[in-house]
């Protein structure tokens, strides 16, 4: 019986590993819909650069920071350090996202090594590993299930230091005017957000950690549903706001309704019951309507919504954990703020840092002329669409 239950788990987690990957292609669809046609070679080429940098460094230097030694007595140690490498590339595919059509390939490589290697473990360190910072002087309580706040606030806050460091895209911005840049291909960008949706299946379910008895079994699937809910309620929340305030459904701030819903929930969807995911999904799609423009009026180029989505909804959903799932002893509204802050602080301030020093010695902003060519024909040497005229 314990040699079934352990077959059945590690069956299990790579099975939701096998999930979570399918965000790489999920990431790579939705950020090259929403760019530009002449740079979305370049986007395609550095999802894939993150998920095999950050893999590798992952494997040879993050698992041990963040973890300690490989090791499990419930199911194979490789299918946890699988689960685990997973996760790694999706904070970082957010910031890619987000800095896209003006950043060089080789620049955002170096930082998904440094990221990979050092920056997320650290995180992952405090929160969910080892804990050598709450052994000696932070007693970090967070509860956050999947990351919402360890993954997405993380990615959130690097991507919101590495916009101030690089800037905008060429022309973005105007004589104090927002220059709207079309999607090239909203087939794709739907494309990627259901690959995502169905990642996060994988994502938070896989996070219960077993599947092998009747309770565990239970647990994962209200897991998954409340998942599923989330990401429904945000997507309806943004549809009925879009139709009331424009008499249109704009489909890319629907979809971002939904991963919004998605990121909210992900802190705690096994603690609720199946109701409360509809308030936390609706709120994590209203506060996606109210982010994209205002980070817009501060001119933070964001071209996929990455801000909104992750950042915004990532400490949104891990404050709802404390606000809907308080018990008043291992989980408090307070602990969940000081989660926040402390792993936002330091996300922010090594990425940063870390950016900073890696754009005086290697740029990572493009040039206007590449920028206005495209970077696929100057960082790939292929454009994806060489039948069209660039735009």
């Amino acid at each position: 019986m314990e040699d079934s239950a352990y077959v059945i788990d590690t069956f299990f987690t790579l099975f939701a590993m096998t999930l979570i990957i399918l965000m790489v292609p999920g990431f790579a669809m939705l950020e090259a819909g929403l760019v530009r046609s002449k740079n979305v070679s370049t986007v395609l080429a550095t999802n894939i650069m993150i998920y095999a940098v950050a893999s590798m460094a992952f494997f040879l230097f993050g698992y041990s920071l963040a973890f300690g030694d490989f090791g499990s007595d419930s199911m194979s140690k490789w299918a946890v350090y699988l689960f685990q490498m997973a996760f790694v590339g999706k904070a970082i595919n957010i910031i890619s996202g987000g800095i896209s059509e003006r950043v060089k390939i080789i620049p955002i490589t170096i930082f998904t090594a440094i990221m990979g290697a050092l920056i997320y473990p650290l995180v992952v360190n405090i929160s969910w590993g080892s804990d050598f910072l709450a052994d000696t002087f932070l007693d970090l309580s967070m509860y956050d299930l999947a990351g919402s706040t360890v993954i997405h606030s993380t990615g959130g806050w690097a991507l919101l230091a590495a916009i101030m460091i690089i800037g905008s895209r060429r022309g973005r911005y105007k004589n104090g005017k927002i220059r709207v840049i079309p999607a090239s291909n909203i087939p794709l960008v739907v494309l990627g957000a259901m690959l995502l949706w169905i990642g996060w299946f994988g994502f938070n379910g896989g996070s219960v950690g077993s599947i092998s008895s009747k309770e565990s079994a239970d647990l994962v699937a209200l897991t998954i549903m409340n998942t599923n809910t989330a990401g429904l309620s945000g997507a309806i929340i943004v549809a009925l706001l879009m139709w009331y305030k424009y008499k249109k459904l704009d489909i890319t701030m629907v979809l971002n309704g939904a991963l919004g819903g998605l990121v909210a929930v992900t802190a705690g969807p096994d603690l609720y019951d199946i109701y409360t995911p509809i308030l936390v999904g609706a709120v994590g799609g209203l506060l996606v309507v109210i982010a994209v423009p205002l980070f817009d009026k501060l001119k933070l180029d964001d071209p996929v919504g990455a801000l909104s989505v992750h950042l915004v909804n990532g400490i949104w959903g891990t404050l709802a954990v404390g606000i809907f799932a308080s018990n008043g002893d291992t989980i408090t509204l307070w602990g969940q703020i000081k989660g926040i802050l402390v792993i936002g602080i330091f996300a922010f301030v090594a990425s940063y840092a870390t950016i900073y020093l890696i754009n005086k010695f290697l740029p990572f902003r493009a040039d206007d002329d590449d920028q206005q060519q495209g970077l696929d024909l100057s960082e790939c040497g292929l454009e994806s669409y060489p039948e069209f005229v660039r735009n």
